[in-house]
Order: structure tokens, then sequence, then C-alpha cells
């Protein structure tokens, strides 16, 4: 790790970092109930002297050095998880420090993220002749795409040019995300008894039209993101196995790509099937940055790479141009045993300072 010029040393920081991921893992913080999580992130503000500020379990704060005449990059992550898994054979909620890892629920999704920034904030906080401001909001709901998190804070935060959310992508740069659309369908035919013919079985229809659907490729491929992916997640028909049902219903779980909008998306897969479609949100759209931005352009100078992101996450909620960018690795989270290497929080901590000190 590289001398980084700040009130805090390198080894300050990790330990710092280590140290309140280490009490965030310890108390529960399953959406919609992360107050008690929040308690602790106002905390560490107070510890460091650092006016903090609530909406809900959504904590946020601006440098010390604020000027509304400039405008401020954002540093946004969550602080709820996903329920334990059922196949952990660890405590979930014990910090385990072993063979340089740190286990934990949320460790890895995405308390590596939260702690590497808010030293990241640590480091800049008094820093004067900054181009921009550096806001930093650790919010509530992300696993859940509630309304309670960084949706409901974003009005009240400054005018935000540029939002760095923090996911683990072993810190290279996400400059793509599929945004998530779910759809419910419904395949109506005419219930009969098993034994007598139908030429109106609502599952062989049901069957039919989400094979069509299935095999269908949108025309616009995303050079980001690739093709829209539509999946079928669950259907459901019949309770006898001598009556035909009335009715056979599904889910299709869709990933869009910057392409298309949810709604864009919903139309197109409407016009190719017969069945009654209806979209839980529309909300959940893709989200890109272009590849000339000062953030990406200054994360490639020093050997960053990028790609685009099958998963979504509060990208998809944040209206203002954003990047996904965090320590740690996707295919962990949600996983038992979650982990995340403390080597990976002190590399965290190094590369958003690097590519921030091109930029601020």
């Amino acid at each position: 790790m590289e001398e980084l010029k700040s009130v805090y040393s390198k080894e300050e920081l990790l330990t710092q970092a280590v140290e309140l991921l280490k009490k965030l893992i310890a108390i529960p913080s399953f959406s919609k109930d992360e107050y008690n999580t929040s308690v602790e992130i106002e905390n560490f503000f107070t510890k460091h002297q650092i006016p903090a500020k609530r909406f809900k379990n959504n904590i946020w704060a601006v440098n010390k050095n604020f000027d509304v005449l400039k405008p401020s990059i954002l540093l946004n992550t969550h602080h709820d998880t996903v329920k334990p898994n059922k196949a952990y054979t660890l405590d979930p909620f014990l910090p385990v420090e072993q063979d340089g890892k740190l286990y934990g629920l949320g460790s890895n999704d995405a308390g590596a993220s939260l702690v590497s920034m808010a030293q990241v904030f640590l480091h800049f906080y008094e820093k004067e002749d900054l181009k921009y401001n550096l806001v930093i909001a650790l919010t509530a709901e992300e696993e859940i795409s509630g309304f309670d998190g960084i949706e409901a804070l974003f009005p009240q935060l400054p005018t935000i040019e540029l939002a760095i959310v923090g996911e683990p992508t072993q810190m290279n740069l996400a400059i793509a995300e599929k945004g998530l659309l779910v759809i419910d369908g419904e395949m109506k035919g005419t219930p009969s008894h098993a034994a007598h013919p139908n030429d109106d079985n609502s599952i062989v229809k049901c069957m039919e039209d989400l094979q069509n659907i299935l095999n269908f490729r949108f025309p616009k491929v995303s050079d980001y993101l690739g093709d829209v992916k539509v999946t079928l997640s669950g259907i459901h028909a019949g309770v006898q196995h001598n009556v035909v049902p009335e009715a056979c219903t599904f889910t299709l779980d869709v990933r869009v790509t910057d392409e298309y909008s949810n709604k864009e998306a919903f139309e197109i897969i409407q016009s190719h099937m017969k069945s009654t479609l209806t979209a839980r949100s529309f909300r959940l759209n893709s989200s890109k940055i272009e590849m000339d931005h000062p953030f990406v352009q200054a994360g490639l100078e020093i050997g960053r790479t990028t790609y685009g992101s099958p998963t979504s996450s509060d990208q998809a909620i944040i209206p203002c141009t954003s990047v996904k960018i965090g320590p740690g690795d996707s295919r962990r989270s949600h996983t038992a045993d979650e982990y995340i290497y403390i080597k990976e929080i002190e590399e965290g901590i190094e590369i958003y300072i690097r590519i921030l000190e091109k930029v601020l």
C-alpha cells in the first residue's frame, strides 16, 4: 500500500476500518431493521468530530470545507444485510478474524465498502481547495430495493454530480449495471375434467407462450452488458391431478440492459406473449457511465479495469451519473460463512483515495 498523505496514517485507516466492520457485523441489520447499525455509524462520526445527519436509518455528512458553489461527489453504500444463508457453519454475528480473513454477515456485501468509504471520507474531510465537495451517505434497505433508503434520502442531499456506489467489485469499475424488471403473468384457459378432451388447457397454452419468450432475443445488444436476459423463475397451476385448471401463473425475472428502459422491455415482452402480464415495478432501471468520464479515466490510469455488472444495486434508483466500485467479490455475497480479506479493505481504501485524488 502506497504512503498516503493524511491526518491518519495508512495503518490507522486500516485499523479503524476493521474495528468498525467488526462492530457492524455484531449488530443484526436486516433490511428495515437497521436502526442499531445506524447508531453505530453515528457514533463513528461523532468520535471523529464530524457532524452527521440522520434521515430515518440513513446517516450522511459533508466535508468540513463544504462549498455550496461547488459540485459534489457522493460516496454511498448500505448497512443493511440479507438474512443469514441456512448453510452457515459460523455465527453470522460473531466477527472472526482468521488467516487474513474477517468472517461475518455483511462483511463482503457491503460492510467492506462502507468502512473503506468511511476512512476515505476521513482522509479528505479537512482538505481545502478541492474541486468538488465530498458527501458520504450510508444508507438502508438496499437489499430489498426499499423506498426508505437512498431514494428517500437523495432529495435532501446537496446537488450530486457523481455517485460512487460501494459494492463488491474487486475494486474494478462497474461502468454499467443491468436493471431489474419482475413480471407476473397469467394464462387463462377452460377448466375441465382431465378425462375429457380440452383444446384450451391453460398449462399447455402457458408452456407454449413461455417457450416463445424464452427463445426470443431482443434486437439491441449492449456494448457494456450484452443481451437482455429473461428468466422463468416461478410457475404455478393446478391442485388436483384430474382437474385442468382455469389459469396458469408464472414469474419472469428480466435483467434489462442500458439499451432499453424497463417500460420498453415490458412492452416488447408483452407484444410477444398472449398471457396477461403485470410488472411489479418499473423503477429499477439499468445505468451506465461513459468511458470518457474523469472518474473512469482516473481508475484506468492506475490500472483498474471496467466491466458491465449483471447484478443490481442502489445505482438503479440514484438519479444521477454513478459508478459501482468496492472491495470484495460479488460471488461471496449472500453465501454461507461470508468473509472479506483484510488485504481487500486495505486495497479498497488505497484505490478509492488514489482515484479521488486525481478527480478532487
